[in-house]
């Protein structure tokens, strides 16, 4: 077996339906006021813009937000994603952090180019004379520099500026995307807004409100742009979602090495039971660059920062190299977000629009659940055995906005609350009002900036200023895990559920790792679901990070997988919840033929558990499985 080698890249930056849900953020600053409203409809006025479309662009880019002036994944400031490539960081590539994405020891381990991205607030600095620090910084300043931009490329279009119908061209142009499909879905979405209308309160507090205005655009305007048409190839989509084909290639490097994915016939030789959601940790382009290397590894599909825009790279019935968890690779697809985990960096409601109809096409293609049990984070996917828990990765990381997400799907976290104690909780903090405190972002121990987050810690006691949680596999020594960003080791995040271990006056304690986890109870909801815990007469039960057969199920001349727990065990008397019940499964796929894998399948089921920050498997002989009750 073949050892791959890791080259260094560059980071170029620090980190979908149709209509639109009105939303609110209740947690934000509730000295709300229109200050933010009026900038719109002044700079409208100013530059000739329709209001409508000002604040539906913009609302497809930031929802209106400011960030704080910080950047978003695709090098955008302010409401109006005004992009500024030179203004952000560099760095390297998720995957060069010493996982090995495959997560399969009967292979060897696994290796990374940058672009320039659109410079609008160049233009904007242009067209308004302000320079480009304060159009980065200054919402009022961005909102106008934005609008100037779009008023640019109307003019440039020769179309009429007082009809929002006739601005079809300019907003699609806005987007940032190079082919028609993106531009236009782009523009569609916008156009959606306008028509259902949005209404929130902004992460800084301010109230803004988008009339339901119906309107007919003008689509043929986007011919005169002058855009490219991506080849769709193979691409795997929903309709109405444009998805470019660039595959991985699949290439026999010689000496029994190949890449940079395995050949398979999902769902047919196994279900597909999982969507994982990453960022790629670099920009689009180097991660375009680093899918197409046959030494290196792929996923199933990029989605890029700025205009939302997919590639799909792997068939969803093949095997992607992307989880660092080979068990959860062979029954998973893979997403990837261009974005930046521990940079304090936002996701454009673009990407987060286009990759809400991807997966919720793919979920029900496949019939995958639309929960956090099944739609997880790159950060709950566990390590294969003891030795690789160090070395999982954490992106999407905290600042991922699962509640809006799975809004998006149309699969809101908890549609039908529960009103009393159910024994059960789901993890729902308002993520706008939930500025958590993590270090590590810039630089190792320095305060990340506060901004909005989908996730909380957990203490050893019901106070604020309690130690956090230990999580052994993290933190070998026994000591307590930190708020550092890359360390999940006392986290929970939205959409995720515990069994509650007790309540005392505004705090809730979950099972967590084996410990008593306490956490504030605003920042919870009760729900009903399924618990775990050890069958009667057992002191514990052992916590497997892969669902692998036992050895009697392999075929002769294949040498069975080792099952072996993690380092945790769940105890008698404490309860996890439980998520679906899988078949133990091994697909060995370890040679370039595909007509030499093998799917093994055993005899022995496994329960996924919400056991930490990540999921882990229990053997369903070891367990009592029973409902939760209001």
């Amino acid at each position: 077996m073949t050892s791959f080698t890791r080259r260094n890249a560059l980071r170029a930056i620090a980190a979908g339906t149709a209509g639109v849900a009105v939303v609110a953020a209740p947690g934000a600053s509730a000295a709300t006021t229109g200050a933010r409203q009026r900038a719109f409809a002044a700079a409208a006025a100013e530059f000739g813009v329709p209001e409508s479309v000002l604040l539906g662009v913009s609302y497809l880019k930031s929802r209106w937000d400011s960030h704080g002036g910080a950047p978003s994944t695709g090098a955008g400031f302010g409401p109006l994603h005004l992009t500024d490539l030179r203004a952000v960081a560099a760095g390297g590539s998720h995957h060069d952090q010493g996982e090995d994405p495959r997560g399969d020891a009967a292979r060897g381990e696994l290796r990374p180019h940058t672009s320039a991205a659109l410079q609008t607030v160049d233009l904007a600095a242009e067209l308004t004379g302000v320079d480009a620090a304060t159009l980065r910084t200054d919402p009022v300043q961005n909102i106008r520099g934005g609008a100037a931009v779009l008023a640019h490329y109307q003019r440039e279009l020769g179309a009429r500026a007082d009809d929002p119908a006739g601005w079809y061209g300019a907003v699609a142009r806005y987007s940032g995307a190079s082919d028609t499909g993106t531009a236009t879905f782009f523009a569609d979405e916008v156009f959606a807004t306008i028509a259902a209308g949005a209404s929130r309160t902004t992460d800084d507090g301010q109230a803004v409100t988008l009339p339901a205005t119906p309107v007919s655009p003008r689509r043929e305007q986007v011919r005169a742009l002058g855009l490219s048409t991506v080849a769709e190839g193979a691409a795997e989509a929903p309709p109405g979602l444009p998805v470019e084909w660039i595959p991985a290639p699949y290439q026999d490097l010689g000496n029994g090495d190949y890449g940079n994915h395995d050949k398979a016939e999902r769902p047919n030789s196994q279900r597909i039971t999982h969507i994982v959601i990453h960022d790629t940790e670099c920009t689009y382009d180097t991660a375009i660059g680093l899918v197409q290397d046959p030494a290196y590894l792929a996923w199933h599909y990029t989605l890029r920062s700025t205009d939302g825009h997919v590639a799909q790279h792997v068939l969803t019935k093949d095997v992607g190299w992307h989880a660092g968890n080979w068990y959860f690779n062979a029954k998973s697809i893979g997403v990837e977000h261009e974005g930046f985990a521990a940079q304090g960096t936002w996701y454009t409601e673009a990407m987060y629009r286009t990759s809400a109809k991807l997966v919720r096409y793919l979920a029900g293609k496949y019939r995958i659940p639309l929960d956090r049990e099944h739609v997880i984070g790159h950060d709950n996917v566990p390590g294969t055995t003891a030795d690789k828990v160090a070395g999982m990765h954490w992106d999407p990381a905290p600042y991922w906005d699962w509640a809006h997400y799975f809004d998006l799907l149309g699969a809101p976290l908890n549609p039908r609350p529960v009103r009393q104690p159910t024994g059960m909780v789901m993890v729902k903090p308002d993520f706008a009002s939930n500025p958590t405190g993590y270090t590590g972002c810039a630089a190792p121990g320095a305060a990340c900036p506060a901004r909005g987050s989908s996730a909380l810690f957990l203490r050893v006691e019901p106070r604020d200023d309690a130690p956090l949680l230990a999580d052994i596999g993290l933190h070998p020594d026994g000591g307590p895990s930190t708020v550092a960003i890359s360390d999940v080791g006392s986290r929970v995040s939205a959409g995720q559920r515990y069994a509650v271990a007790e309540i005392r006056g505004d705090w809730t304690a979950v099972w967590y790792l084996g410990q008593k986890g306490w956490l504030r109870s605003s920042g919870v909801v009760p729900v009903l679901g399924q618990v775990v815990t050890p069958r009667p007469g057992r002191s514990s039960v052992p916590v497997y990070g892969r669902a692998y057969p036992e050895a009697s199920a392999y075929p002769e001349g294949l040498t069975p997988q080792e099952v072996v727990p993690l380092q945790y065990t769940l105890p008698a008397g404490q309860k996890y919840t439980a998520g679906p019940t899988l078949p133990a499964e091994y697909y060995s796929a370890t040679t370039f033929d595909p007509a030499e894998h093998v799917v093994v399948r055993g005899r022995t089921k496994y329960v996924q558990i919400q056991f930490g920050h990540r999921v882990g498997f229990v053997k369903l002989d070891d367990v009592v499985v029973s409902r939760t009750r209001p």
